[in-house]
């Protein structure tokens, strides 16, 4: 767990502007005519249509996507009833969260009422305003009541996070990890230390998903929950035993999970030994678990632990969970949500715990290793999964119990704009991958000694994507494999160097195509010893639908032995590369950044069309700028020459392409900057989508300084103009980047005829 300094943590809040949230419009008011619109005398209208339809308040205003995060500040995480002033940066922290995690807007509103009835009332006239409300760090016993009459009282999604985002969580964590273990719900015993609204809602939840009452024993800061107890609520006392036990130490022999919601230190780790065989331990008080998770595993080697630590496997985290489920919940409008909906989240996250961890997440965690496991029963914070796993299983929850006033139809196409709620547009690659899966196709990997490959291998076969090949030394690559819990059954592995009448054939073959270029047979057999030259054959003689490489080697070394085995379609007399920026305004495509150096004009023309092409490819329609540091003749000089020739000579050659230049990328972007400077030009009316740039080092420094700072998400290089599917890749690709480029390239190889 990350150590805060203090005085960090108070700079960090204090820092011009205070706070962590802003409210910033997200229609244009720049003209009068926008302020008009916005308020007086536009807004009446809209206004009038809500008067008369309320249901066009979803239409018109934010309401559908706003939460109100309140509280009154009597029972912070750590820190107790510091009141509704000092809770604010926490409801500030929680609106960050849902904004991040699920492109939800938050207002935090901290009451200043601890009174029930009047939280209540307040909160319920905020009706209007929110399309839902997240109740946060409320004391208990009045957390039950407060939570349960606003629940009756209003038609909008509302939940107390203290309460069941813990229960949630480890509820999904439970199953996992009884499954693990091979135990059933119904049969184990639980003890539980803590009785407020977490742990209640912890029990509530697991009843549901079939503990039975009578295996549970909980104990308070006061001793153990009986029927005798006076000084607890009623919902509180529904979990008394009757069981003949006085203390923690009786409750625990041959207990099988305790679920710790109260202080730290208060399980001596000696107790465990009492337990049960594979006993379950969720500690999650925080900073400071009921038992050091070092000294538990210390006692135990069979125990299964989780804690609220980061800095320990399992965390539980309600993060995993609120954003997700509030996202699912305002999209089909719910008037509640009920217990069909938790369900559904817990169900869901079980379930994509056992999936392969994104490369993503391992690198975010610096963690290669994760799988489903004792160490792994739900997923990391991180995990972009989340949005997309959780929300459309609290949407169908919703939908089927029937509390959602607008129910989704498409999910496909709901699953895409989650995606674009948090600014990653994947309609472009949910598209090349589905049409992947469709017809699969044999891929082989030159560098498959290399754990980046292999991930990318077991995702590609998990996801039906294609069939790898990875050629390497076999024992190297299960070594890599087992190392980092890689499954690659089915993917073939051939070791190249044990293929000698192989090596002999493509060398024949090599020398047939290079004998008139200064190679010799012998040369052949040599080169045919480099994985790259094998690889490109394999492709070449039809062994294989497609090739990637480029991972650890130079791109230049990477193109050649393709370019000598494979070559050039028809008509086309060199290469080019073109990479996607994903951003949330939509694709872009950039051209050429890895491979002409300095393209001459006749040279760019080339690189255009093959650009155009490939961007019809990714069903995108291209609108062409041809880069420099002119607007039409602004500025003299060699390069703005070269790219006004460029785009004269690509308007006679493909005269029905959306093209111009010379032009600078801002104005080339920008539809306002084109209409209000340059409107004779055909790109006024959308800006470009595609940038043709004059030399690599201006398309590679600006994909670069956009893959860094820009926010945005790059794929790429695709390598256009080659006889046959080959696509080499950055230096030091991501495991995302190698399977986004399988996928691009199965379908290339899927289309018969060159598309790339």
């Amino acid at each position: 767990m990350l150590k805060i300094n203090k005085q960090d943590a108070l700079n960090y809040h204090s820092q011009e502007p205070a706070g962590k949230i802003e409210v910033i419009p997200t229609k244009p008011v720049s003209t009068q005519l926008d302020l008009a619109l916005a308020y007086s005398p536009g807004v009446a209208e809209p206004c009038k249509a809500i008067a008369e339809n309320p249901d066009d308040v979803y239409k018109y205003t934010a309401k559908g996507n706003l939460v109100a995060v309140i509280s009154n500040g009597t029972a912070v995480l750590g820190l107790g009833n510091i009141g509704p002033a000092a809770s604010k940066p926490v409801m500030e922290g929680k609106g960050v969260l849902f904004k991040k995690f699920a492109g939800i807007d938050c207002f935090d509103i901290e009451i200043d009422a601890t009174d029930p009835d009047e939280f209540i009332k307040i909160v319920k006239s905020l009706e209007p305003t929110f399309g839902g409300i997240n109740l946060e760090d409320i004391k208990a016993p009045e957390c039950f009541r407060i939570e349960t009459e606003l629940r009756e009282k209003m038609n909008i999604p509302l939940m107390h996070d203290d309460q069941h985002g813990t229960a949630i969580i480890t509820s999904a964590a439970l199953l996992n990890a009884l499954e693990i273990v091979g135990k059933k719900i119904d049969e184990v015993q639980l003890v539980v230390s803590g009785a407020g609204a977490a742990a209640v809602s912890c029990l509530r939840l697991y009843l549901a998903l079939g503990l039975k009452k009578e295996n549970i024993v909980v104990f308070d800061k006061d001793g153990l929950i009986h029927e005798r107890r006076t000084n607890l609520a009623p919902i509180q006392m529904q979990f008394a035993t009757t069981r003949a036990v006085n203390n923690l130490e009786e409750a625990l022999e041959g207990a099988d999970v305790f679920l710790g919601l109260s202080a730290a230190n208060v399980l001596p780790a000696g107790l465990l030994l009492k337990m049960a065989d594979n006993p379950i331990v969720f500690a999650l008080a925080n900073p400071d678990p009921e038992v050091s998770y070092q000294l538990a595993m210390a006692t135990r080697d069979d125990l299964i632990m989780a804690t609220g630590r980061s800095d320990h496997p399992n965390q539980v985290n309600n993060v995993l969970g609120f954003p997700y489920i509030f996202r699912g919940a305002l999209d089909v409008r719910a008037t509640e949500i009920n217990e069909a909906m938790k369900l559904a989240a817990v169900h869901a996250l079980a379930e994509l715990s056992k999936e392969p961890v994104p490369e993503m997440v391992n690198k975010a965690y610096g963690d290669n290793t994760l799988a489903f496991g004792r160490n792994y029963l739900i997923p990391k914070p991180l995990d972009p999964r989340l949005i997309t796993t959780v929300s459309p299983a609290v949407a169908k929850a919703a939908m089927e119990s029937g509390v959602a006033k607008a129910p989704i139809t498409d999910w496909t196409a709901y699953e895409d704009q989650l995606r674009a709620r948090l600014g990653v547009n994947q309609k472009l690659m949910n598209r090349m991958t589905s049409a992947a899966r469709a017809n699969p196709k044999r891929v082989v990997f030159a560098e498959a000694d290399n754990y980046k490959i292999l991930k990318a291998a077991q995702i590609l076969r998990d996801e039906g994507i294609c069939f790898p090949i990875l050629l390497g030394p076999q024992e190297k690559i299960e070594t890599i494999a087992r190392e980092n819990s890689l499954d690659l059954e089915g993917c073939e592995i051939i070791n190249i160097l044990k293929q000698d009448a192989k090596r002999d054939e493509y060398a024949a073959i090599l020398y047939g195509k290079r004998q008139r270029r200064g190679m010799t047979l012998y040369e052949g057999r040599r080169l045919m010893r480099e994985r790259n030259y094998f690889a490109a054959m394999m492709v070449e003689t039809g062994e294989a639908d497609a090739c990637i490489t480029g991972l650890t080697k130079d791109y230049g070394k990477s193109i050649i032995p393709s370019l000598q085995v494979v070559g050039t379609e028809d008509g086309v007399r060199r290469v080019a590369s073109m990479y996607i920026i994903q951003h949330k305004k939509g694709p872009y495509f950039f051209a050429d950044t890895t491979v002409n150096i300095n393209p001459t004009a006749e040279e760019m023309v080339e690189i255009i069309g093959l650009t155009a092409r490939a961007v019809r490819f990714f069903d995108t329609e291209p609108r062409i700028a041809v880069i420099s540091y002119s607007n039409f003749g602004s500025n003299a000089g060699p390069l703005p020459e070269k790219t006004r020739r460029a785009t004269e000579l690509a308007k006679q050659r493909f005269p029905d392409l959306l093209i111009d230049g010379e032009m600078q990328a801002n104005v080339a972007l920008s539809p306002q900057l084109l209409q209000e400077h340059y409107d004779f030009s055909p790109l006024a009316e959308k800006g470009a989508n595609t940038l043709i740039f004059p030399n690599v080092e201006s398309g590679n420094i600006a994909y670069k300084v956009l893959q860094e700072i820009g926010g945005a998400e790059v794929i790429g290089p695709v390598l256009m103009g080659m006889r046959k599917p080959v696509h080499i890749l950055q230096l030091g690709a991501s495991v995302r980047d190698i399977v986004n480029m399988a996928s691009i390239a199965v379908v290339d190889a899927q289309m018969g005829s060159k598309a790339l």
